[in-house]
């Protein structure tokens, strides 16, 4: 997608991108410049860092390969088309948002910002915000939300709020989520964990390891209270943990799904200096972890068209007393 410089119209109050590739930095370099707005209009990459006190995106194919940050806000335009990229960190004192539909947002680092709403986005690190809501979006690494979280029909690795409300079909990769209210399930919303699939065989196209699948979580059932108290302040924690299908969980060997391997060639792709693979796929073929193609594989995940089985719940005690006698 790299093009010459075709146009750059720069000014104290606001830098427009349109088909450019700019080799430098996007950082202020006076008292005015603090306060200038950039637009990336569409086929732009910017190899450096990024200084706004707002950023635009109205359309791709746009990549950022430096770190971005903004005063006000970083917001991608709700018909905006093609993909969006993101390298590095991004921050914002307000808002990151994109209500987008049709565009392919990735960020393959952490997100930090005041509030964070995000449709159709991958995000490889964690979210930090107050305030957060994913909407059809994938996100590896935690969500950390400081007052409300708002998930609908997502995958993410675990989260820690106050309050979290749940709608469609929401999915943990890691065995336990916390928060301190009550969790607001909509009705018709279920919940599951993933850290007993076996992703790898699923990411390979090869039948799935007869004793993995998903785990439906309840509310209610799997919900686990824990009270953190000192001198002056009492706090309930509530966590919705697979820790009650310990017992069955400790009959499989999971490290034979190769979940580990994947979730970290997701989060620390940018890092790594090469690309690894999980072996041969059903085809024959390698299994390359490359990024485009994790994104892929767990939207795929998200939307059912890539299916996880079920969890057997069933084990025996003989089962289990080979185990422990070895």
């Amino acid at each position: 997608m790299k093009k010459e410089l075709k146009e750059i119209r720069l000014n104290e109050n606001k830098i427009i991108l349109n088909e450019n590739l700019v080799k430098s930095p996007i950082i202020p370099e006076r008292i005015s410049e603090l306060t200038r707005d950039v637009t990336i209009q569409s086929d732009s990459i910017v190899e450096g860092a990024v200084y706004a006190h707002r950023l635009e995106i109205q359309n791709g194919d746009c990549e950022f390969q430096g770190a971005v940050f903004a005063q006000l806000e970083i917001h991608v335009n709700t018909d905006a088309k093609g993909y969006i990229l993101f390298r590095k960190c991004v921050g914002s004192v307000d808002t990151v948002s994109s209500r987008a539909s049709q565009c392919q947002l990735s960020f393959q680092s952490d997100i930090n910002a005041k509030k964070v709403v995000l449709y159709n986005a991958f995000v490889a690190g964690s979210i930090y915000a107050d305030e957060v809501e994913l909407i059809n979006s994938v996100v590896i690494g935690g969500v950390f939300a400081t007052q409300t979280l708002v998930l609908n029909n997502s995958i993410v690795g675990t989260f820690n709020t106050p309050t979290v409300s749940i709608e469609g079909t929401v999915q943990l990769l890691l065995p336990s989520a916390f928060s301190i209210e009550k969790m607001n399930v909509v009705a018709g919303a279920r919940l599951y964990n993933l850290c007993l699939a076996d992703l790898g065989a699923l990411y390979k196209g090869m039948p799935q390891s007869s004793d993995s699948g998903r785990v439906e979580l309840s509310a209610d059932a799997d919900e686990v209270h824990s009270s953190l108290e000192d001198e002056n302040v009492q706090k309930t924690l509530r966590s919705y943990t697979i820790i009650g299908k310990v017992l069955a969980a400790d009959l499989i060997d999971t490290d034979k799904f190769q979940n580990h391997f994947l979730l970290s060639a997701a989060a620390l792709g940018p890092q790594l200096l090469k690309t690894y693979d999980l072996g041969p796929d059903s085809e024959g073929k390698t299994a390359d972890l490359s990024f485009e193609r994790i994104r892929e594989f767990f939207f795929g995940v998200m939307n059912g068209s890539i299916e996880v089985q079920s969890m057997n719940g069933s084990f025996s005690i003989s089962d289990i007393t080979k185990k422990f006698n070895g």
